[in-house]
């Protein structure tokens, strides 16, 4: 899945456990700019390192993956979580030199979380 849109906040990267790190960032998605949609998307392990080259403000593209999990807690309480894990950023920006991009997508295994 792609979409373009305006790159508003970067987080830091948070290492979750001793084997998963994770880094948040947050889109605007707007086809109708009446109503603006803010997309939270993540990067996991290897790729935390893929927003140092982007500044909030910038015109980006975003390829990602829609993942779903569902997990069952202590109390037997089954929960389930989704996810827009983003494998790819493009600057959109003209003049913008976009990271260097060697095409390939993370392995599959690799989006594993701790729980």
């Amino acid at each position: 899945m792609q979409i373009e849109g305006e790159l508003i906040e970067i987080f830091d990267t948070e290492q979750v456990s001793d084997r998963f790190r994770k880094r948040e960032f947050v889109v605007e998605y707007a086809t109708n700019p009446d109503y603006p949609q803010f997309i939270k998307f993540e990067l996991i392990q290897d790729r935390c390192g893929v927003l140092d080259e982007f500044r909030t403000g910038q015109r980006v593209t975003v390829e990602f993956d829609l993942k779903g999990r569902r997990w069952t807690d202590r109390e037997g309480k089954t929960r389930y979580f989704t996810s827009l894990q983003a494998w790819l950023l493009k600057a959109l920006d003209e003049g913008a030199a976009p990271p260097p991009d060697d095409g390939s997508r993370p392995p599959e295994g690799a989006d594993a979380l701790p729980f």
